[in-house]
C-alpha cells in the first residue's frame, strides 16, 4: 500500500517556495488556536541512555509539516522516530472530523504550529544514531535547540506536548524507551492530539472502528487471542474470525528481532498490547509489524 508522506513529484526550488508560503499561511491561522488551547506542559523525563552523535547544524527558515523543516542552506530535515497527522492537501488520509473533536481542530496544522514554535529562526544541532536519509533525500535526524541554557530534543518535545506519536521504527532501544515513556505521559494527561477522540488508540475488539482508520498511522490496543504461523508469516490474531478481525503480521525473517527485544511472538497470546502502524485491509484490518518497536505490552486493566 502506498503511504505518501510528500508530493509524488520532486519539488524544484519555486515549488518549495510556494509550498513553504502556503504552509506559513496555514500556520498563521492555527497558531492562535494552539495558543488559546490549555497548555498543561508535560515535563520531559530524563534520558535513560539514548546517545546520539552530532553531525551538523543550521538555522531553520521554514517548517513544512509537523516533523519536517528546511535549513538556510536548503537542506531538508525530517525528525526521526515520530509520526504526525498529515497537512491538509498532502494526499494522505486525514482523520475524519467529528462533532466530539477536542481542542485540536486540525492535527496536522497543530503539529506544524508546535514545531514552528520550537525551531523557526533558531540555530539547531542535528544528531543521529547513524547516518540516514529517506528516498527523497531528506536528512533523518533528531534536532536540538538550546533554551535558557538547556538543550531540548525537538522530536521528543513534540511527543511530550502530545502533537506527535512515536513511530513504528524510531531507532535504538534506549531512544525508543525514552520516546515511549514520554508518549505515555502525554497520553495519560490527554495533551495535544491525545485530547482529541480522532487520535486516541482504537479498540482491537472492534474491527470496524479500526478499519475506519485505513490508510492512517494508528495505535490499536487489545488482547491477543492466538498466534499462528503459515509459510513465512506469523499471524498475531485479536479475534477468532481471521478474515474479519484485527490482525498483526510479522515476517518470519524478522522473528529474531522481536525475540531479542523480549517480544517472542508465540508468547504474545493472552497478553494485552498496543500496536502502532499503518492500517491496511486484508479482509479485516491489518498492521504489518516490521520491528519490535511497533508492539508494546501494557498492564491489564
Amino acid at each position: 500500500m502506498h503511504r505518501p508522506d510528500r508530493p509524488s513529484h520532486i519539488e524544484t526550488s519555486p515549488d518549495r517556495l510556494r509550498r513553504c508560503s502556503l504552509v506559513a499561511a496555514m500556520l498563521l491561522g492555527s497558531v492562535a488556536l494552539a495558543s488559546a488551547a490549555p497548555r498543561d506542559e508535560q515535563k520531559i523525563p530524563p534520558s535513560s541512555g539514548c546517545r546520539l552523535e552530532a553531525f551538523g547544524s543550521g538555522r531553520v527558515t521554514a517548517v513544512l509539516d509537523g516533523r519536517t523543516f528546511v535549513l538556510a542552506d536548503g537542506r531538508e530535515v525530517r525528525l526521526y522516530g515520530i509520526e504526525v497527522p498529515p497537512m491538509p492537501g498532502s494526499g494522505q488520509a486525514a482523520a475524519p472530523r467529528s462533532e466530539a473533536a477536542g481542542p485540536v481542530a486540525d492535527g496536522g496544522l497543530a503539529a506544524a504550529a508546535a514545531l514552528a514554535a520550537l525551531v523557526t529562526g533558531n540555530e539547531i544541532t542535528l544528531k543521529h544514531l547513524r547516518p540516514a536519509s529517506d528516498r527523497y533525500g531528506r536528512l533523518l535526524a533528531e534536532a536540538f535547540v538550546t533554551h535558557e541554557g538547556a538543550e531540548i530534543a525537538v522530536g521528543r518535545a513534540m511527543v511530550a506536548q502530545g502533537y506527535a506519536r512515536v513511530a513504528g521504527r524510531p531507532g535504538g532501544a534506549a531512544c525508543t524507551a525514552d520516546l515511549l515513556a514520554t508518549e505515555r505521559g502525554a497520553r495519560a494527561a490527554q495533551l495535544g492530539l491525545w485530547g482529541d477522540p480522532r487520535y486516541v488508540s482504537r479498540r482491537a475488539e472492534n474491527p470496524g472502528e479500526v478499519l475506519a482508520e485505513r490508510g492512517r498511522f494508528t495505535l490499536v490496543e487489545g488482547k491477543v487471542v492466538s498466534v499462528r504461523e503459515s509459510g513465512g508469516t506469523i499471524y498475531v490474531n485479536f479475534g477468532r474470525r481471521w478474515q474479519q478481525d484485527f490482525t498483526v503480521t510479522i515476517s518470519k525473517r524478522n522473528e529474531r528481532l522481536f525475540t531479542a527485544a523480549g517480544l517472542e511472538p508465540r508468547k504474545l497470546a493472552g497478553r494485552r498490547v498496543v500496536v502502532r502502524g499503518w492500517i491496511e485491509e486484508r479482509g479485516g484490518p491489518w498492521i504489518e509489524a516490521a520491528a519490535p518497536e511497533q508492539i508494546e505490552i501494557v498492564a491489564e486493566r
